[in-house]
């Protein structure tokens, strides 16, 4: 069962998810909401820590399985600590990335069964109403990722690394995940102005969640 609070953010990299977050936050915040606003992997000092191990480093640092596995230490730990309390408390929570991230990006190496056997055993029915795929190609992606982290001493790069290649499949697995979950999922052209983008996520967030907007922000 989605949880009609919990709005998730996805994409490649440099897709600009934490900027329109913060707008979307601030939008639901002059309503009235409250709003959690928090990160995978990460969000809980657990999988903070866990964090470190899978942005940092050599690109073949895991295999696969243990690189999901890792994935989903980190969002049980989120999940536990930070998601549902934050739901029970009749919050808001806006993640950047969730599940969907570790089927575009893991479900590379390992496969969509075993994905989908963690998925269950963790994340259960804890799944995102409204999830906004940022959608931009490929090489103005990672020349934007590129150009935040040009200057920074240890810079969370190493899927940013990872070749073209791959993250055109990544691209083309959010678009999948989007176009089998129609109901869930919206894609958000963010090759343009933030303004813009941020205006194309406010108007779907009240397509979408226009009840629960009504009933809980005031």
């Amino acid at each position: 069962m989605a949880e009609g609070r919990f709005i998730t953010l996805e994409g490649g990299e440099g897709a600009g998810k934490s900027t329109q977050i913060q707008r979307l936050a601030e939008r639901l915040r002059e309503r009235g909401a409250t709003v959690c606003v928090t990160r995978e992997p990460g969000g809980a000092p657990g999988a903070e820590a866990i964090r470190q191990l899978l942005v940092t480093g050599e690109t073949t640092r895991w295999s696969p399985k243990s690189e999901a596995l890792l994935h989903f230490a980190a969002r049980a730990e989120h999940l536990e600590r930070t998601i549902r309390p934050a739901l029970a408390r009749g919050e808001w929570v806006i993640s950047d990335r969730f599940t969907d991230s570790t089927i575009a990006y893991q479900g590379q190496g390992v496969g969509l069964e075993f994905i989908n056997q963690l998925k269950a055993l963790v994340v259960g029915d804890t799944m995102p109403a409204l999830t906004l795929i940022l959608d931009l190609p490929v090489e103005t992606g990672l020349a934007r990722a590129r150009q935040r982290h040009s200057g920074e001493d240890s810079a969370e790069d190493r899927y940013e690394r990872m070749g073209t290649e791959f993250h055109e499949r990544l691209r083309q697995a959010f678009l999948n995940i989007a176009k089998n979950e129609p109901e869930r999922c919206a894609v958000i052209d963010a090759s343009g102005d933030p303004a813009a983008v941020a205006t194309a996520i406010w108007q779907t967030v009240e397509q979408r969640l226009t009840p629960p907007l009504s009933r809980n922000c005031h």
